[in-house]
């Protein structure tokens, strides 16, 4: 390896939520580190994502998808970590959907805009363009958007043109040494991944009953007798949305922890017990204590 030609830098992947941001990260270093589902904001951390190559280090940025709407703490919690991305990075990914242009992607093309950093712009979903020959009038609109250093049309879920994505980033990173071993993919721990399999799970079983304010805490992770333990509570706002969660007669809680053992148990490649509360605590999205308690910056 030429060290003086080696590049590495911070990669944002910024857009408005459910463009599949979250989707192409995936994509893009070969595994799952970012919990995906068809309910925008689905991310509400910065997750990391580490691609390694033989000539570059791209630390890729999962954002909370920039939304206008900030009525409640969390929201603006979310938010937050979006432009807190966009603002440490050194490359910025603007993600947006082949098939709909909206006001909050507009908003997030005036942030990039400001800030005046290389981007490039990721139209996603060009699949469910057809037929094909449309996307190249929408391609020449949403490219003359702004001086974008590379347009790239893919399908994150179905991985096309991804490996084209991977050859424009390399040149638009700074020269330097890598920030992560080779084999390291994500900066977030086992524990964190858990509560987001399970968080993952609970999105799409629940859809649309699926109450906003709700989240998983990892509260017990030791060893017992070969086996790990994992003891998870999963809190919601209010009484109500407990039933929601749990199901008549516990079933729909078992059907999740169920899953999410699956995924997780292959994750650690190890035997786990999963165990599972839906705890209450009122308006926990608006409280500062208990953002930070979850693992949001609520100043």
């Amino acid at each position: 390896m030429n060290d003086a030609a080696y590049r590495c830098g911070y990669v944002a992947l910024v857009g408005r939520p459910n463009v599949g941001k979250s989707t192409l990260l995936n994509a893009l270093v070969g595994q799952k580190v970012s919990i995906t589902s068809p309910k925008p904001q689905t991310t509400r951390h910065r997750i990391v994502g580490i691609l390694s190559e033989s000539d570059f280090q791209a630390v890729f940025l999962d954002t909370p998808g920039l939304h206008a709407r900030q009525h409640r703490g969390l929201n603006r919690a979310m938010n937050r970590a979006a432009l807190g991305s966009l603002a440490d990075a050194d490359l910025l990914l603007l993600v947006v959907d082949a098939t709909r242009w909206t006001q909050e992607d507009e908003a997030v093309l005036e942030r990039v805009r400001q800030s005046g950093k290389p981007a490039v712009l990721i139209v996603n979903k060009c699949d469910k363009v057809k037929p094909r020959e449309r996307l190249l009038p929408t391609l020449e609109r949403l490219g003359a958007m702004h001086a974008f250093d590379a347009v790239v049309p893919l399908s994150a879920l179905k991985g096309d043109n991804v490996d084209r994505l991977k050859g424009v980033i390399p040149a638009l990173l700074p020269e330097g040494e890598p920030i992560f071993p080779d084999d390291q993919v994500t900066d977030r721990s086992e524990r964190f991944l858990a509560a987001e399999i399970i968080r993952e799970k609970l999105t799409r079983v629940l859809q649309e009953e699926l109450p906003y304010g709700i989240s998983v805490e990892i509260e017990r992770w030791e060893e017992e007798e070969g086996r790990l333990v994992i003891g998870a509570v999963v809190w919601v706002e209010r009484e109500g949305q407990r039933k929601i969660v749990i199901g008549e007669g516990g079933l729909r809680l078992k059907d999740v922890g169920q899953a999410a053992r699956l995924e997780i148990n292959a994750m650690l490649e190890r035997r786990i017990h999963l165990e599972i509360w839906v705890k209450v605590r009122e308006n926990w999205a608006d409280n500062e204590a208990a953002l930070r308690q979850f693992g949001y910056d609520p100043s």
